[in-house]
């Protein structure tokens, strides 16, 4: 998966920290007392809400795992509901990041896909809240659900179009290309990085196997590449 970012949001990125366990290079030391207290707080929220769910987690368990008082959360954030919507927000503009960093230096656009998938990848395997709180969006706050894929889709797009004009990708729709292609990155990270090899949920991360990666991969590439390669098979 690989996308562009959108006018104006490369530098609200690296103002943004990477939450634990690792940051972004820099980004601590730019950052005011009361922006690192509301960093800790979303982290909290993001290690909260991804083991206990909406339902069960509140603002208490919020600020104890976050080492601040009840009333330092409300400085910050209304209500349970906000925080939620932030850390599905957070999350998205981390992992768009993390494919765009990533795949920012590729030649070609297969070779951008193939970055963008393994950063989506490792950045899920690092972070599983990514799926288990965006899951739970379904249910808790369906506008920041349909934002998180719509922001992914909206830069994926325009990188598919601008290698359309190229020459690099078939003759796609390429915001159907980018809806499919997100679908197959986020079905194949559930199962092989969430669920890991003995599909247990719940269970502790893993990552895409290198065959399956190669897998997905070569199907990517064949739908993607110019003519189709319609009716041709094997490796």
């Amino acid at each position: 998966m690989s996308i562009t970012s959108q006018p104006g949001e490369t530098e609200q990125s690296e103002q943004q920290p990477e939450q634990q366990p690792e940051q972004q290079p820099g980004g601590p030391a730019r950052m005011t007392k009361g922006e690192r207290t509301r960093a800790r707080i979303l982290a909290a929220a993001e290690q909260v809400f991804a083991e206990l769910g909406f339902h069960d987690a509140s603002i208490v368990k919020i600020t104890e795992a976050a080492g601040v008082g009840q009333g330092t959360f409300y400085l910050y954030f209304a209500s349970k509901i906000e925080v939620f919507d932030e850390v599905v927000e957070d999350l998205n503009r981390r992992v768009r990041h993390a494919m765009i960093e990533a795949s920012s230096q590729a030649g070609t656009r297969i070779e951008a896909e193939r970055a963008g998938f393994r950063a989506f990848f490792e950045f899920t395997a690092r972070h599983p809240a990514l799926y288990r709180i965006v899951r739970q969006a379904e249910f808790v706050s369906p506008g920041a659900l349909r934002l998180h894929y719509t922001r992914i889709v909206e830069g994926y797009r325009e990188g598919l179009a601008k290698a359309q004009q190229a020459g690099e990708v078939g003759d796609i729709d390429p915001e159907v290309a980018a809806w499919a292609l997100m679908g197959i990155g986020e079905i194949v990270g559930m199962r092989w990085v969430l669920w890991g090899p003995d599909v247990a949920p719940g269970g502790p991360t893993s990552a895409v196997p290198p065959e399956v990666f190669e897998q997905a991969m070569r199907f990517i590439e064949r739908a993607l590449a110019p003519g189709g390669h319609e009716g041709e098979v094997g490796p």
